[in-house]
């Protein structure tokens, strides 16, 4: 039984860290030459403020006596510069925003492995490419780009970590403190010479990241009165720091400000997935460079934010949120970030033509670069016969449409310049997307062979050991012949060396040569295949067809639980309907009677709300969901034994008289029925019963981290994120156990009803492979990834629940020098 585990184990690992080879792997390219519009920048300066955790609606918004709930920034929309809508992309957390906001890319996957904290791949950003930057706030925020900056020209200024508590009475002083120091800086300034020369410089950038909204929006909800004063306070203090540098530079009008945010927050406080009050955050520019605000008749917009916001007659320009970092690297001419995918947002910037369209050719032209790069390192990395370029965005294309670009710009034709230059980003974006998903289809095509293997492997394991079925075949492994041996061998050998050809990454080579050991395990037992053949033909055809269409609308059921929560509902009164189609209806009337009140309670718990979405004290949350989990899993237990005829289970005993502190692996245990794969799928049920039965583990925000506050206010997302497993855990402990009840008073092996459900749980895990998108949204690409990524999860999990349930089960405890034993 342990060999076995611990194969599954590495296979399951090998697949589980496939889905970051295919999806995840860093979409950054180095070697890039650094390009920037060669005409004089309108702006020497710009100052960047970041409200983390600022939904949109919640600063433009009226407040309930129809008054400006941020007046500087309104009166900022109306008289001095540009407002619209930053929509970002998931994950909406607090780094991914920040980088797409100042390095113009969408965050380096591979970075939520450390905690959104560190730079798993070193990238260029605007503070890198600037003469001096200052920036104030958090140290998490701050710490990233500084270290990430070449030179000694970046200065951070932050307050301590433990500053962040969601526990303290007053967390706007996170804000203040920002605030106070950046006017202490400039009236320090004033006496300090040295200081004084480099802020007179340009292409000088300051940083001010607000964390005060995004902490009370945790603690308080974003509609609560400590978020929305939050705004007000930081509005006041945008008028303050607006007015100091103004007096400090003596008005120059040679600044550019921009005022946005990292991401939402959804109504129960809590951010990470794609839903609007999420994804939609402000974003209000002013200043050197910027258009003055426009009025308008009418906009075209899906939403009915405009008539909410009393905004209707002001023009509305929205970003995307990488397009933010060329916008100030226009502004004041630095070159644009090497790994910089955003569109300069021409229409924002209030200058000429000709820099318009020669702003827009350097973008093109950097974000072609980063193609070239992407393109050369495929093209050397794959055979000459075998490699298929990006068709659409040819060497010439390339050439000719900077040229015919360049012969615009000549021609003074500066729209069509513009409109040239974006149809060329576009296709630099496509082939870039192109060339990273470049190998997917390969490295798919060996995982979802090894899957296949793998569970072949064993099915045939659980027939062979543990099923009656082939008792009249020889179940004496042959010894395999030579040629089938040495086949394998060479497939290995050619497949070693095409990938060593390539150059390929070493794990690649894991990913193509496993399934060649698995499918050579599989035709070894060929014997037992031909038998199982055998014996399925004397089957009548309607029994097999009915019992394969059942199984298959079960995991369909399973399947479609991750995407609809009622499905569980369904299939919870489904479960209530077993004893009537079964003897268990005359045998235990009372028992039954208990199922089905049982299963029909825990059913009502998938159609109410998520928890931690709206605050509702008369639906309990989760506070009766284990408690009625528990009452089930303990009535599971003795419908199962009530299932088995007394002729099967020796010396059939009472339930509450069986002692579970004896070894499982006892060689009284009976051969596997076709109703032990019941009770496999039971357990699988159950547990994701338990992982949506109250919420959706599915998404990052369906949790609410309230929960924790009482043990940690003090932002620690390793300590967080530790407290909320634990209290996931409970009820996956909960089934677990009942799962080890059920195999000991039914007298089953261990091994093989839980090789029955590791199969059940990889063929969802190849459903759910299938139906990884790399197309659509960004949250439909996440959502479709994070539920393969949670059943392989689930699986290895399983190995690991496994054990903390048989010791649970099979232990004593020692309580006041008395040994207690976990009876049932």
């Amino acid at each position: 039984m342990l060999l076995y585990i611990i194969l599954g184990l590495l296979i399951h690992l090998v697949f589980f860290a496939s889905i970051f080879d295919i999806y995840f792997t860093s979409p950054l390219v180095h070697g890039m030459t650094p390009q920037f519009t060669p005409l004089p920048p309108p702006a020497k300066r710009l100052v960047l403020f970041v409200a983390d955790g600022l939904r949109a609606d919640k600063l433009y918004e009226l407040d309930e006596n129809g008054n400006p709930r941020a007046p500087f920034i309104r009166n900022i929309i109306m008289h001095e510069g540009s407002w619209g809508i930053s929509h970002t992309r998931v994950p909406t957390e607090s780094r991914p925003g920040h980088v797409a906001l100042i390095a113009g890319f969408y965050e380096d996957v591979s970075a939520v492995a450390k905690g959104w904290k560190e730079n798993p791949v070193e990238f260029d950003s605007l503070i890198n490419e600037t003469r001096h930057t200052w920036c104030w706030g958090s140290p998490d925020i701050l710490a990233m780009f500084a270290k990430g900056a070449s030179g000694n020209h970046v200065f951070a200024h932050n307050y301590d970590a433990y500053s962040e508590d969601f526990g303290a009475q007053d967390v706007t002083k996170l804000d203040t403190w920002v605030f106070d120091n950046v006017k202490e800086f400039f009236h320090a300034a004033r006496n300090n010479q040295s200081l004084f020369s480099k802020l007179n410089e340009d292409k000088i950038v300051f940083f001010l990241h607000l964390l005060g909204i995004d902490t009370n929006g945790h603690a308080h909800r974003p509609s609560s009165r400590e978020y929305l004063n939050n705004i007000k306070i930081v509005d006041e203090g945008l008028k303050e720091i607006v007015s100091t540098l103004k007096d400090f530079y003596g008005n120059d009008g040679k600044t550019a400000f921009i005022f946005t945010a990292d991401h939402g927050m959804t109504d129960w406080g809590s951010h990470g997935a794609g839903h609007p009050l999420e994804t939609c955050t402000p974003f209000v520019t002013w200043g050197a460079g910027i258009k003055y605000p426009q009025k308008v008749l009418a906009q075209k917009f899906d939403d009915t934010y405009l008539q909410e916001w009393k905004l209707e007659n002001w023009k509305r320009q929205d970003v995307n949120q990488a397009d933010v970092a060329p916008l100030m690297a226009a502004l004041i001419g630095v070159p644009f970030p090497l790994n910089s995918v955003g569109t300069l947002p021409v229409d924002i910037l209030n200058s000429t033509d000709l820099f318009k369209a020669e702003s827009m050719f350097t973008n093109a032209v950097q974000i072609l670069e980063q193609f070239k790069v992407k393109m050369a390192q495929k093209k050397e990395a794959t055979l000459p016969f075998l490699f298929t370029p990006f068709n659409s965005l040819s060497d010439s294309k390339q050439i000719n449409n900077l040229r015919k670009a360049r012969s615009y710009i000549k021609q003074k034709k500066y729209d069509e310049a513009v409109s040239l230059c974006k149809e060329l980003i576009n296709l630099a974006l496509k082939g870039l997307s192109y060339y990273h998903t470049y190998d997917r289809f390969f490295l798919a095509f060996n995982i979802v062979l090894g899957f296949v293997g793998w569970t072949s492997y064993a099915s045939l394991l659980i027939i062979k050991s543990h099923c009656n079925l082939t008792r009249g075949v020889s179940k004496e492994v042959k010894k395999p012949s030579h040629l089938l041996s040495c086949s394998f061998i060479a497939v290995g050998v050619l497949l070693a060396l095409f990938l060593l050809i390539q150059a390929c990454p070493w794990t690649y080579y894991i990913y193509c040569l496993l399934p060649l050991p698995v499918w050579y395990a599989v035709l070894r037992e060929f014997p037992v295949i031909q038998g199982l053949v055998t014996l399925l033909l004397t089957f009548p055809p309607s029994h097999f067809v009915g019992y394969l269409l059942l199984f298959i609308l079960g995991v369909e059921v399973l399947v479609l639980s991750f995407f609809y929560r009622y499905m569980l509902t369904a299939g919870l009164i489904a479960f209530a309907g077993w004893p009537f189609i079964t003897p268990l209806w005359t045998r235990a009337k009372s028992t039954s009677l208990s199922w089905i009140f049982f299963c029909l309670l825990l059913a009502v718990f998938p159609l109410m709300p998520v928890v931690g979405r709206k605050p509702n004290i008369f639906l309990v949350y989760e506070a009766l969901f284990p408690l009625v989990l528990s009452c089930l899993m303990f009535v599971w237990i003795h419908m199962e034994q009530e299932t088995l005829p007394q002729s099967v289970v020796f010396c059939k005993q009472k339930v509450s008289n069986i002692q579970f502190t004896y070894n499982t692996d006892i060689t009284q245990f009976r051969d596997l029925c076709l109703d032990d794969i019941r009770r496999a799928f039971f357990l699988v049920f159950f547990l994701m019963t338990a992982f949506f039965g109250t919420g959706n583990i599915a998404s990052i925000n369906s949790f609410d981290l309230a929960s924790v506050y009482c043990f940690l206010t003090v932002f620690s997302p390793y300590m967080m994120g530790a407290l909320m497993m634990w209290k996931i855990l409970i009820p996956f402990a909960l089934v677990m156990c009942a799962f080890e009840a059920v195999q000991l008073t039914t007298q089953l092996s261990s091994k093989s009803l839980f090789l029955i459900v590791i199969n059940i749980s990889d063929i969802m895990a190849l459903h759910f492979f299938f139906l990884i998108k790399d197309y659509g949204s960004w949250l439909d690409i996440g959502t479709s990834i994070s539920h393969y990524v949670i059943v392989m999860s689930m699986t290895i999990f399983l190995v690991f629940l496994n054990g903390l349930a048989q010791m649970l089960t099979t232990k004593k405890l020692k309580l006041c020098g008395r040994p207690k034993s976990h009876l049932t």
